[in-house]
């Protein structure tokens, strides 16, 4: 394999740093013995950006951003930011990130690995080989519509404002990622909104209906009310494939599939962006979780959702299949083994830190390449 590969690395905030270190473990055992190699780079995003440059995520961290053929982000924010201005939060900097990007797709797994089937918060029989992967819209939406604020009137009374906006093309094109996903797994969409009391809803629900009709005829699509949604996740999960939705609701229904799987630290993502006419798309990584500054230094966050967030950036952007696969089953087989982080952890399994969570999966990735 070449090794111009272009990636920026983004740590951020609180366990962040230290979960990627141990991709860098992933890295460097990938250049001894697989022989690939990235052209590395690394920056400042959320708070640590907001210390050192005064802005959550700035313009050349973002040019640097849109130069790389991917980006590996860790997480930000963190009670020391708290009292920060609205418009220099922590979180804008990975906002920033998606829209200027245009990273308007993010794609989450919740996967129940057999090893963990006993970690989840539903009975086993209900998780046992669940496996459902979640679209979420994530450049629109109420995140970014306007008018949003709070105002006060002439007597002082606030009012809170966020606003719901979706344009017909921002639905089809989170659609088609959807179908498109649903292909290559069990051929099922479920399309998730409030057409019963949301406008935007409606709009939802009939561009879906007509992409799925002219271009996926092949591919089962059924609407859900997204509390209905929420509800099934809860009693059925498995009859889900790929769920849609949009930037709040799909925000809301991958943190609650997280907890089917056991634990946030289990759960990558990646929010892609358009394909370009040389075949090329910005993309972005990370881990579902977040920068739990709880635990942050404590040596003791898993590091499993960023490396296997990193096995997505390999699949996704760079089309290495095999190697992401070769990443996956070093996990797998590692919390097979009975290794787990505090997060995961069970009665009879042995409880070991970030560090020696990753040194075990390079150690495992050995003997697979062996």
């Amino acid at each position: 394999m070449s090794s111009n590969k272009k990636l920026l690395i983004l740590p951020g905030d609180g366990i962040g740093p230290e979960v990627m270190r141990e991709v860098r473990r992933v890295v460097d055992w990938m250049d001894r013995r697989r022989h690939v190699s990235f052209d590395i780079e690394e920056g400042l995003v959320g708070g640590a950006a907001l210390d050192a440059e005064g802005t959550p995520c700035s313009d050349e961290t973002v040019a640097r951003a849109k130069a790389a053929d991917a980006v590996l982000f860790g997480s930000v924010g963190g009670p020391k930011w708290d009292s920060m201005p609205f418009d220099k939060r922590p979180e804008l900097g990975v906002l920033r990130l998606r829209k200027d990007l245009g990273l308007f797709a993010n794609l989450r797994p919740a996967v129940v690995l057999d090893a963990l089937v006993d970690a989840s918060s539903l009975k086993a029989d209900l998780v046992r080989g669940l496996d459902v992967m979640i679209v979420r819209e994530s450049t629109g939406g109420i995140y970014f519509g306007e008018p949003r604020g709070i105002h006060k009137d002439a007597n002082g009374k606030r009012t809170g404002i966020d606003t719901e906006v979706y344009t017909e093309d921002e639905i089809a094109r989170v659609a088609r990622i959807a179908f498109d996903l649903a292909r290559k797994r069990r051929n099922k969409v479920t399309s998730v909104e409030k057409a019963n009391v949301m406008q935007s809803g409606r709009l939802w629900r009939a561009v879906v209906g007509e992409i799925g009709k002219a271009e996926f005829p092949d591919v089962e699509l059924e609407h859900m009310y997204a509390d209905n949604c929420a509800m099934q996740l809860c009693s059925r999960p498995k009859q889900f494939d790929v769920i849609l939705g949009s930037n709040l609701f799909g925000d809301v229904l991958s943190d609650l599939a997280a907890a089917l799987t056991g634990s946030l630290g289990m759960l990558p993502s990646a929010t892609l962006g358009a394909v370009d006419s040389s075949g090329r798309r910005h993309a972005l990584y990370e881990p579902v979780h977040g920068s739990a500054p709880d635990i942050a230094g404590k040596g003791i966050a898993n590091p499993c959702a960023q490396i296997l967030s990193f096995a997505m950036l390999l699949r996704w952007s760079f089309g290495m299949e095999e190697d992401a696969r070769l990443v996956e089953t070093a996990v797998e087989k590692v919390l097979g083994g009975g290794l787990r982080t505090a997060d995961i952890m069970q009665a009879g399994m042995a409880r070991v830190g970030t560090g020696v969570m990753g040194e075990a999966l390079v150690r495992e990735l050995d003997k697979l390449a062996a």
